[in-house]
């Protein structure tokens, strides 16, 4: 019985430390933009053209 007088302070600090850690995420703007790093595994583009085609296309025109 005489555990719990150690446990509830210490889960009590364990508690005060998640809510402040979310509080931290919250302010720091960790949860703004959710959908975007979903999407982008879904629809990956390519951001640069490789070379090859680049000069193909050049020499088509």
């Amino acid at each position: 019985m005489e555990i719990i007088y150690l446990l509830i302070p210490i889960a009590m600090l364990f508690v005060a430390i998640a809510v402040a850690v979310f509080f931290w995420a919250v302010r720091s703007k960790q949860y703004e933009d959710l959908d975007r790093a979903g999407s982008s595994i879904l629809f990956d583009e390519d951001r640069t053209k490789p070379q090859s085609s680049q000069q193909s296309n050049h020499s088509n025109e």
